[in-house]
């Protein structure tokens, strides 16, 4: 190997590492298409409640959008919890606005949804069990081995919850003040407007910390080496035995020699 093979190699390691990080994010979070659902259906409330004032059409059409998204998802046999999560969000909030008579009411389950998530993640950062790394790990196939097994991946995720629990609480702070003063229409689209930002900054700060981070360790391949390796060495212990394939011991060598003595 001369000394320029070497930073090829392992450029060459750091972008698969990279790729297999951007991979793992956009299968956790949805991707364009997840991002796509989680804003249409605010948007479609808020656009006919601009024109009309109308909140029971607004809501109708915000949760037949989400029920149309769901049923696309099973049609085409996709992974429908990001579309399913929509759905719950907006019939939470169409049941609490119908419910009080405020058209605002409507964003005020998701809003509260975003703050104690945000809350979660910063409590679970300081506790030393930041919830991004219980989010991730199974999608990385570490599980929770970065608890114990792997000190600067749970930094990684660490600085990740913290990056999370500050940028929702930053957007709660935007939205809150506005629930009170603004009128439905004007949280409506600040609300539309923060949807994405916020959300890809999160997502590019996790995968800056991640790929920095030591690989992940993939708790799923330790334990079919150690399924083949146990096979392996019961396999070894049969033939030093003599024994037949199911277990039964057969007439090998020491069968043979015991006849001889007799």
């Amino acid at each position: 190997m001369t000394s320029l093979d070497k930073p090829t190699e392992e450029t060459t390691a750091d972008d698969g590492a990279r790729a297999v990080t951007e991979a793992a994010l956009f299968e956790a979070f949805g991707g364009v298409r997840g991002m796509v659902e989680t804003v249409l259906p605010g948007l479609l409330f808020v656009s006919i409640f601009t024109v009309n004032k109308d909140l029971h059409w607004s809501a109708i059409a915000a949760l037949a959008v989400s029920v149309v998204l769901v049923a696309v998802r099973l049609v085409m046999r996709d992974t429908v919890k990001h579309a399913f999560s929509g759905v719950f969000g907006v019939a939470f909030g169409v049941v609490f606005a119908m419910m009080t008579g405020n058209a605002k009411d409507f964003y005020l389950p998701g809003m509260l949804y975003t703050l104690g998530l945000s809350l979660a993640y910063i409590v679970t950062a300081l506790a030393g069990v930041p919830l991004i790394g219980l989010i991730l790990g199974p999608v990385f196939k570490e599980n929770l081995s970065w608890r114990t097994r792997n000190p600067g991946r749970k930094k990684a995720y660490t600085k990740a919850s913290w990056a999370w629990g500050l940028i929702l609480l930053a957007k709660c702070a935007i939205l809150f003040p506005l629930y009170w003063w603004a009128n439905t229409a004007q949280l409506g689209w600040v609300l539309v407007a923060l949807k994405i930002p916020p959300f890809l900054l999160a997502v590019y700060l996790t995968w800056v910390f991640l790929a920095k981070a030591p690989a992940p360790i993939d708790v799923f391949a330790e334990m079919e080496a150690q399924e083949k390796a146990e096979e392996e060495r019961k396999a070894a212990l049969a033939a030093e035995r003599g024994d037949a394939p199911d277990g039964t011991p057969s007439a090998g060598p020491a069968a043979g020699r015991h006849r001889r003595e007799a």
